[in-house]
C-alpha cells in the first residue's frame, strides 16, 4: 500500500507546491512510483515546475470530480519532461516514476468549483484507485492552504502530514489552528518545514524554538534563496541545483518520508542524489 503524505499550510504563499514537487522527485529518484494530486483546485500551480504543457492535458481533477472522466485519465506521466541531458539521464537509468493529476487552470472550471464545490469523498475515492492501478509507493497531496473539508479528509487518510510554514507571525497563529485540529482528527504523524528562512536565522535556534511552540518535530528549515526567485517556478530546483543548501534540506527532509519497510532499488539512494 502506498504511503500518503499530505503536504499543507495554513496560509497561501509559503511554496507548498515547490515543496511537494522536489520532495516527490528526490523520492522518485531512489526508484519509487510516486504520484502527486493537485488538490489546490482554487489555485492550481504545481504542474509548472515539471514543465506539463497545458495544451495535451485532455482531463483533470476536476473532469473526475465530475464525473467526466477516470482518475486514470487525468493522470499525466511527468517523468520524461525533464530537457536536459543531466535530467534525462539520470531518468533514463531510474526506474521510478513521477505522475501527476493535475486541476484545471481554466477560469470557469475554477468558478464553477467554487460555487457548486465538490464530493471531497470522490476525491478520496480517486486516491485508491489510483494507488491500486499505478501501484504507487507514494502518494503527495498538495492540498488547499486553509482548513476546509478537502483538507481534513486528506489529514485523516494521511501516514504523514507535513505543514508548511514561514517565520512569520501569521503563518506561526495559522499553523497552531492546523495543527490543533489534525490532532483532534487522529493524524498519525506530522512533520513541519520552515520555508523561506532569512539568513540571518539561526536554523538550529529558530527548529528548536518551532519544535517547543508546536510539539511537533521540525523535519527541515529551508532558507530563502537567489536561486530560487530565478527559477520562478520553471524547473524541479533539486535537479537545476543539486548542490545547492536547500536541495541538502530537502534530500533531509525526504529522508525522513522514505518509508523503510519498502525496498528500494539498490542503484539509487538520496545520499547520490549530488553525484
Amino acid at each position: 500500500m502506498a504511503k500518503i503524505i499530505s503536504i499543507h499550510s495554513f496560509r497561501g504563499g509559503t511554496g507548498k507546491s515547490n515543496v511537494t514537487a522536489n520532495l516527490a522527485t528526490v523520492i522518485a529518484r531512489t526508484g519509487c512510483r510516486v504520484g502527486i494530486v493537485d488538490t489546490d483546485i482554487q489555485s492550481p500551480g504545481i504542474h509548472v515546475p515539471f514543465g506539463l504543457d497545458e495544451s495535451k492535458v485532455k482531463y483533470t481533477l476536476n473532469d473526475y470530480l465530475w464525473g467526466r472522466c477516470a482518475i486514470e485519465a487525468a493522470t499525466y506521466d511527468v517523468s520524461s519532461v525533464f530537457t536536459s541531458r543531466q535530467k534525462q539521464n539520470w531518468f533514463n537509468k531510474n526506474p521510478g516514476k513521477i505522475y501527476l493529476i493535475p486541476s484545471s487552470i481554466k477560469t470557469g472550471e475554477i468558478s464553477r468549483i467554487l460555487r457548486e464545490g465538490y464530493d471531497a469523498r470522490l476525491l478520496n475515492d480517486g486516491f485508491r484507485n489510483l494507488m491500486q492501478r499505478l501501484k504507487l509507493d507514494y502518494l503527495f497531496i498538495d492540498t488547499h492552504p486553509g482548513i476546509n473539508e478537502e483538507t481534513l479528509l486528506s489529514a485523516i487518510i494521511s501516514d504523514v502530514l507535513v505543514v508548511i510554514l514561514r517565520p512569520d507571525k501569521q503563518d506561526y497563529q495559522g499553523t497552531a489552528v492546523t495543527i490543533d485540529v489534525a490532532r483532534k482528527l487522529d493524524v498519525q504523524k506530522m512533520l513541519l518545514v520552515v520555508n523561506k528562512a532569512l539568513p540571518s536565522l539561526n536554523p538550529e535556534a529558530l527548529k528548536q524554538q518551532v519544535q517547543a511552540t508546536y510539539s511537533v518535530p521540525v523535519a527541515g528549515i529551508l532558507p530563502v534563496c537567489e536561486e530560487m526567485f530565478h527559477l520562478a517556478s520553471s524547473d524541479i530546483f533539486c535537479l537545476r541545483y543539486p548542490e545547492h543548501p536547500w536541495t541538502n534540506v530537502v534530500n533531509g527532509i525526504a529522508k525522513q518520508l522514505i518509508d523503510n519497510h519498502k525496498p528500494l532499488n539498490p542503484s539509487f539512494s538520496l545520499g547520490r542524489m549530488r553525484s
